[in-house]
């Protein structure tokens, strides 16, 4: 069986009806899981965890970008986050059995499809970008829905699919292969937003921070607090457990403690098993120990790619 995850991301997190509604589509298929789903309130997005075969995955995937594009209206939509398109950003993920190669070939059909039957404006990202300035998703993102206007007339913002003119409510839409993506985010006990852009910027790569790390600070304004939300884009070589470490310290400078984390959308298990390893001290410790791990393998019939 070859299996393939994907994580869209959805510009709505306040309305439930609405998210309901995209994710339903997805449960028409066979093959097709839903691991996942969550909202958020202040950035107004919502993040979908799928796993499926690849061929009913796309189609699930087509359809809830469909389902979006009826139901979400970005010139009525704000929020904290960034956001080009009703449905953001598609990854797609070489989950097992699956290599990067194929999803790279996958994230084509898909984007082809949106943009030739939905007429949204495809960009493609990370793995499957066609130049070197649209690998980071951040670059394509930039100046967000209401930029994309003007920035699409450039020829070097010209989509990869779809029309070379935005879709007037539900924007534009970037589909790529990549590695597992962590969406890491660390709650400040306090209000002052400038703490949290500051302890971002002493992180997140472009900064001088950890290579694998995208930062920005954003506010909770229902809880009253700041927070450092990341995207952890490689977990091996940034961990999870020595980035939270920095971001503590970084805190401590300026009398803030830290209040909570969260992991928005759902992790792989080896970032988990890395923070155990750090934290705990083993000695030694083989992940194949642990029962879930063993019992994973062996019923999929050999080894993760």
């Amino acid at each position: 069986m070859k299996l393939v995850e994907s994580v869209p991301n959805f510009s709505e997190g306040r309305r439930r009806e609405v998210v309901e509604a995209i994710v339903a589509e997805a449960r028409k298929y066979e093959n097709v899981w839903i691991l996942d789903w969550s909202m958020d309130h202040d950035h107004n997005r919502s993040v979908i965890t799928l796993a499926g075969e690849p061929d009913p995955l796309l189609n699930a995937l087509f359809d809830m970008t469909k389902k979006a594009s009826e139901v979400i209206d970005l010139q009525k939509h704000t929020g904290e986050h960034p956001r080009m398109g009703a449905t953001d950003v598609i990854p797609l993920v070489p989950l097992w059995n699956t290599t990067m190669d194929e999803c790279v070939e996958y994230s084509h059909k898909l984007a082809k499809r949106i943009g030739e039957e939905l007429s949204i404006p495809v960009f493609l990202y990370e793995r499957s970008a066609t130049t070197p300035e649209r690998e980071n998703l951040a670059n394509i993102r930039k100046g967000e829905f209401e930029g994309f206007f003007e920035k699409i007339k450039d020829p070097n913002w010209k989509p990869d699919y779809g029309p070379e003119t935005v879709h007037p409510t539900a924007g534009v839409t970037a589909v790529g292969a990549r590695e597992f993506l962590i969406a890491f985010n660390v709650n400040l006990g306090t209000d002052n937003l400038e703490i949290a852009k500051k302890i971002a910027k002493a992180v997140r790569h472009k900064s001088g921070g950890f290579r694998y790390v995208k930062a920005l600070g954003f506010e909770l304004k229902e809880r009253g607090i700041v927070q450092v939300s990341m995207n952890m884009t490689n977990y091996k070589k940034s961990p999870l457990f020595r980035v939270f470490e920095v971001i503590k310290r970084e805190a401590q400078r300026y009398g803030v403690p830290v209040v909570g984390t969260e992991i928005v959308g759902m992790m792989p298990l080896g970032a988990l098993v890395d923070i155990a390893d750090f934290y705990m001290q083993f000695e030694a410790f083989d992940p194949k120990k642990i029962v879930e791990y063993k019992l994973l393998e062996v019923i999929a019939g050999g080894e993760e790619s």
